[in-house]
């Protein structure tokens, strides 16, 4: 827990400006940034993450295939996704949930993440941060 601390402090100092190297890393703790939400309607918004009910943090476990809010957070949210792939450089997640398909491309060299939300006639884009839950 002292880790998590530690790391979610380094990540609020730090911005979006610096991430961590994540080549081999299973367990990725990660920070929302920027959002963005669009309608079929072509209409869309610039808002912050929490303005879309998205966790500040995450904990993306790459061998239990999970994406988590941490314990500190109190939401006890988890969402499981089907597939991980890492190519040239990029983690690429997918899954799908309550009628949802969510996609992360993480670049392990800088950690820097997008992230995409699809349902019906609705589109939510992240941007953020990740690093190493061992730092």
């Amino acid at each position: 827990m002292k880790n998590l601390a530690i790391a979610c402090t380094g990540l609020l100092a730090s911005g979006l400006a610096m991430a961590e190297n994540l080549v081999g890393t299973d367990e990725l703790l990660c920070a929302a940034g920027r959002a963005q939400i669009c309608f079929e309607n072509g209409e869309c918004f610039s808002v912050a993450p929490w303005e879309l009910s998205i966790p500040d943090f995450v904990v993306i476990d790459m061998k239990e295939k999970s994406v988590s809010t941490t314990k500190g957070s109190g939401q006890n949210r988890s969402s499981p996704f089907s597939s991980v792939e890492r190519s040239d450089g990029i983690i690429y997640l997918q899954g799908l949930e309550d009628e949802r398909a969510f996609s992360f491309v993480i670049e392990e060299a800088s950690g820097h993440m997008t992230v995409a939300i699809a349902r019906d006639g609705i589109s939510v884009t992240v941007f953020g941060v990740c690093t190493d839950t061992d730092v």
